[in-house]
């Protein structure tokens, strides 16, 4: 049986931490079938023969799609109720359509080449709305998951943890085990691969499931009335009266633009590969960092749980702004920036390891902590207008995410364009100039920068913190008591 409302500690309903785990990979699910595709370019241009131009042309169009249909799945989400719940069916169908979408989209080289074209689009429009319908739940379902102000920074360590495990793990399986055995990118890596993924993503589907069962009811939807009445044309309203919300998003996105950048293929390049003098050690430094990241996670949640998620955002921030300004002077200042790689290890090679594994860590740790701010977010809306709309809250948070984020490859361009590569971006084995070396310095350590100092400033006009999120839980639970009461009388 789901936890119940908490009396003698606030206005509180409580999960098991096992709860909060289980549900966190919902989005490691969703995060897995990320990871693949990030390797469909391969796909379709080595195994099903589309050009590069094209594919990269649709990719780009994809990611417009992405954002459109978060409003649509919020809308949807909001008017969602099952005796399944709210959030289980959405979750099961958005699994349902990302695993038919990826066993067709890897065997498109089966179809006649005529055809191939048009399927990858249609497929891949599809993937987009089941990968929607399931994220969507991870935000949205931050509301009734828990609202301790204790227990909702549990799920951001969680989330840390599967995902750094992932993404460093996953890239080493990879490139060091699934491209020796089959000689490279071919369609039996491919074909392995996927079929590893879906299995993976639905045995961790299946595990959110049995955390959020028990608080997917409706006593723990907002004030436990769905609202019925939500129409599509109130987005705006709720965007333009939602303060919180509006500066958590320019948060968010300006801390997900700064690391998107930083891990932009190019700018690994540029970093690694020309300024340190050894490509080789963006894939060291892929695992060195793990151990740090989840070190500053751990204390970043934490700290969170002892003054509040808002805070620990702010101090997390200015952590990552300090190691990497520091670190980016640290490289204008020397003589040779190559001395910080590992062929000599002298204390250039401890500071930057010591200073980028930190801003890293933050990099990891901002955007997780996020996740259980958005249903702050949707609490105060609740509380303010009487409307539990948190797939509404979760899509507009989503759609502008996606959206800023999506700039970083242009801005990467950009920025190169400016000192002469207007044909290609700096190539492994290039020499180290001035422009090249201020170019670099500025995406990888300046634009994360000034991404923090962003969302520092955006949660200075924040205001839900620790002891405003007490009255507000309080308001709730006092109105929830009185139509509970309303309708006992009734009857």
């Amino acid at each position: 049986m789901g936890a119940s409302i908490v009396g003698n500690e606030g206005n509180y309903h409580k999960a098991k931490v096992w709860q909060i785990g289980f549900f966190a990979l919902n989005n490691t699910a969703t995060n897995l079938y990320m990871f693949a595709l990030a390797f469909v370019s391969y796909y379709a241009t080595g195994v099903a023969g589309l050009a590069v131009v094209i594919v990269s042309t649709i990719l780009a169009a994809m990611r417009a799609f992405d954002a459109v249909t978060d409003p649509i799945i919020g809308f949807v989400l909001d008017k969602t109720e099952t005796r399944f719940g709210k959030f289980i069916p959405i979750m099961v169908t958005g699994n349902i359509i990302l695993i038919i979408s990826f066993i067709l989209m890897f065997n498109i080289h089966l179809l006649p080449e005529n055809l191939a074209l048009a399927a990858f689009i249609v497929i891949h429009a599809i993937y987009i709305i089941g990968y929607t319908l399931q994220t969507n739940v991870t935000r949205a379902a931050q509301t009734v998951l828990t609202n301790h102000p204790k227990q909702r920074p549990l799920f951001s360590i969680f989330d840390s943890v599967y995902n750094i495990t992932l993404f460093s793990l996953g890239q080493v399986f990879v490139s060091s085990y699934l491209t020796q055995k089959y000689g490279g990118f071919t369609s039996g890596l491919f074909q392995e691969l996927y079929i590893e993924i879906i299995i993976l993503a639905a045995i961790f589907t299946m595990l959110a499931i049995i955390g959020i069962k028990p608080k997917d009811r409706k006593e723990f939807y907002g004030l436990a009335d769905l609202s019925a009445n939500v129409r599509f044309r109130d987005y705006w309203p709720v965007l333009k009266g939602n303060r919180p919300l509006q500066m958590l998003v320019l948060s968010a996105s300006t801390d997900k633009l700064a690391v998107t950048v930083m891990m932009q293929q190019p700018v690994m390049v540029m970093l690694f590969a020309i300024a340190l003098g050894n490509f080789e050690l963006s894939g060291t430094y892929s695992l060195i960092i793990i151990a740090p990241s989840l070190f500053i996670t751990y204390f970043g949640v934490v700290y969170a749980r002892k003054v509040g998620m808002k805070k620990a955002l702010v101090r997390a921030s200015w952590l990552g702004v300090v190691s990497f300004t520091a670190l980016a002077v640290i490289m204008l200042l020397v003589d040779n920036p190559t001395d910080a790689n590992f062929e000599s290890f002298g204390w250039l090679t401890i500071a930057f390891m010591v200073l980028y594994s930190i801003g890293r860590g933050v990099g990891t740790l901002t955007p997780s902590i996020v996740i259980p701010m958005i249903a702050d977010t949707s609490d105060y809306e609740t509380y303010k207008t009487g409307r539990y709309v948190p797939g509404m809250i979760s899509a507009m948070f989503s759609f502008v995410d996606k959206l800023v984020s999506s700039l970083a490859p242009a801005l990467v361009g950009y920025v190169v364009a400016m000192i002469g590569y207007t044909e290609e971006f700096p190539q492994i084995g290039e020499s180290l100039t001035n422009p090249l070396l201020y170019a670099t310095l500025f995406v990888a350590f300046g634009i994360p920068v000034l991404g923090w100092l962003i969302s520092i400033l955006a949660m200075h006009f924040y205001k839900l913190d620790g002891e405003t999120m007490k009255e507000i839980q309080q308001e709730i639970a006092d109105v929830k008591e009185k139509k509970s009461e309303e309708v006992n009388q009734a009857n």
